[in-house]
């Protein structure tokens, strides 16, 4: 990485700056910036605004999504702010992913932006998106300041900014004085940024505050057509991942987890922004802990791989899916025995999924299979109904059978719990069907061959007008079928 020098330099008269001075590195190696030196770079540049933008994909629908939200909360100024870069060590920040409220309502990804809903008299509200401009030449903020254009790279002006979002942008540095000044009634979408949420201490209330939340929350459970596009390409990314995984195999048991990782995250950053989450790259015994992203472990002939992986898009469209598969290609009687209970399982919960049916239908239904299972394989004293009511299948099921799915991998988190787990599901809702059987090691109450065992298959259902489409069929699920995919992979 490049020594960053970045000695204080002067405001230019009449251009917003931050507050802060630019800064020199304490042991920078060069002691300051010639006169000469801070003339020559003031001239000589190319004209590189882009004049022939197009709106981003989304910028119809985000704008119907802020008119929604408007018809909300009429009279109120709303306030949606992106977040900022937040440090890993000493002077490095983790990569910036903006917040989800900001970037539904913008498509806008950059960090330190600020939406601003200002009410109209007439009812309605004007959006303004308030962002960092392009950095400026004159004081010479593009190649000594930190952020800088020379430094990170170009930020689009002001002016394509509103091409691109298709609303008026102003200059985030004055964001803060606009919201000091402002009176009325003022909602903010809190744990995002802290300058903002100072701008407004003595103008919101946590309660107020956390209505909207709720409300942006519960606005993402039914997707509309390019969020379900987008959910579709995140999962076509995704199976190719997988599949990417399965021919890498030989390389993942001469090395570890962490091959898994890698080979998975590549794919994830040449087609998407990034994974959606940790992924979870499991081998034996890993497999029993539910979301184990150490990824440090080996990688054995006779175990079960359990990749629990997604490809986030380039619009934070996340997808979330898990296959459970043989590392040396083939299930053994046990292993495939509790695998095809976990596919039994799914299968019950898929088919409970369309539109009427209450959320948690699909839930019950993959929960009773398994619970029968396990009274079968005599792991549990029955009978089911007895399980089911005190929840004894719990011990090797452990969690939920799914949730929704979106911007977030546990998407619309704030909503309330009747409209989420115990609503109804509509057409464009999109939700995980992810049962499992998880053994661990340490378990006496389970024959010594389970220990050790876990086992879980997710697919992200979307519900339609008719039924449910599984947006990750591509990938096989039977057991069968998953031994002749991996074949037929390996060559």
């Amino acid at each position: 990485m490049a020594d960053q020098q970045t000695p204080e330099i002067p405001e230019e008269q009449g251009e917003p700056t931050s507050e802060e001075p630019i800064k020199q590195r304490k042991n920078g190696l060069y002691p300051g910036v010639s006169d000469e030196l801070a003339e020559n770079m003031k001239s000589g540049w190319a004209d590189t605004e882009l004049r022939d933008l197009d709106p981003v994909p989304q910028a119809a629908h985000t704008a119907e999504r802020r008119a929604r939200l408007s018809a909300r909360f009429p009279g109120e100024r709303l306030v949606i702010p992106a977040g900022n870069l937040k440090t890993r060590s000493n002077d490095t920040e983790y990569p910036f992913r903006a917040s989800v409220e900001y970037a539904y309502l913008t498509g806008n990804q950059t960090e330190d932006g600020v939406l601003v809903m200002e009410p109209r008299a007439d009812g309605g509200h004007d959006s303004v998106l308030y962002l960092l401009p392009r950095s400026d030449r004159g004081n010479g903020e593009f190649w000594l300041d930190g952020q800088g254009e020379l430094w990170v790279g170009r930020r689009n002006s002001l002016t394509e900014a509103e091409k691109l979002y298709g609303m008026p942008c102003r200059d985030v540095r004055t964001v803060a004085d606009v919201l000091r000044e402002a009176s009325g009634d003022v909602r903010v979408v809190r744990g995002h940024d802290a300058g903002v949420e100072a701008a407004l201490a003595d103008k919101t209330t946590a309660e107020r505050d956390e209505a909207l939340r709720v409300f942006l929350s519960e606005m993402r459970l039914v997707k509309d057509d390019f969020e379900i596009g987008e959910l579709q390409k995140a999962v076509d990314s995704t199976v190719r991942g997988f599949e990417d995984v399965v021919r890498v195999l030989d390389k993942a048991q001469a090395t570890s987890e962490r091959y898994i990782e890698g080979t998975f995250f590549l794919r994830a950053r040449v087609e998407g922004n990034d994974v959606g989450y940790g992924s979870i790259c499991a081998s034996g015994p890993h497999a029993t802990t539910l979301h184990w992203v150490r990824n440090d472990g080996p990688v054995r002939s006779g175990d079960l791989l359990l990749l629990d992986a997604g490809v986030e898009t380039h619009t934070l469209y996340t997808a979330d899916v898990t296959r459970t598969m043989p590392v040396d290609g083939r299930f053994t009687d046990l292993q495939r025995k509790i695998y095809d209970a976990v596919y039994d399982a799914q299968e019950a919960g898929i088919a409970a999924v369309k539109p009427g049916a209450k959320y948690l239908d699909f839930h019950h239904a993959a929960q009773r299979v398994l619970a029968e299972r396990l009274v079968e394989w005599g792991l549990v004293e029955g009978p089911v109904e007895r399980v089911l009511e005190l929840g004894l299948q719990r011990r090797w099921t452990l969690h939920g059978t799914g949730h929704m799915l979106g911007m977030d991998v546990h998407d619309c988190a704030a909503a309330r719990r009747e409209t989420y787990a115990e609503g109804t599901l509509e057409p464009g809702m999109c939700l995980t069907v992810e049962p499992g059987l998880y053994f661990q090691p340490d378990d006496l109450t389970v024959p010594e061959e389970y220990r050790g065992i876990g086992v879980r298959i997710e697919d992200d259902i979307l519900v339609t007008e008719d039924g449910n489409r599984n947006l990750s069929a591509a990938l096989p699920r039977r057991s069968d079928e998953v031994e002749a995919w991996m074949a037929r992979l390996r060559g």
